[in-house]
């Protein structure tokens, strides 16, 4: 990731620690599209045990992951700077 924007030179990380909010993000963005590989699985294959439609869901969710984890960082970005705007 750069250090800034290369057309209006926003600095994207201010501080150290500064994406852990956008580890929540992710975490919010991911679950439900975790919950509907896993709802999908479980009526396709209604016989299954709950830890295996659990496991079988997980690689056709982990293509996702780092999808979501750059959008979370997008938009932790904008609330950041819609809450507290650079001076």
């Amino acid at each position: 990731m750069r250090e800034s924007c290369p057309v209006c030179g926003y600095r994207f990380e201010r501080e150290p620690g500064y994406f852990v909010g956008a580890m929540y993000l992710s975490y919010a963005l991911a679950v439900p599209i975790y919950a509907a590989f896993v709802l999908l699985i479980e009526a396709l294959r209604p016989a299954m045990s709950s830890s295996l439609v659990l496991l079988a869901a997980l690689p056709f969710f982990l293509p996702f992951a780092p999808i979501l984890y750059r959008y979370s960082r997008i938009l932790w970005m904008h609330l950041d700077r819609t809450l507290d705007p650079p001076a």
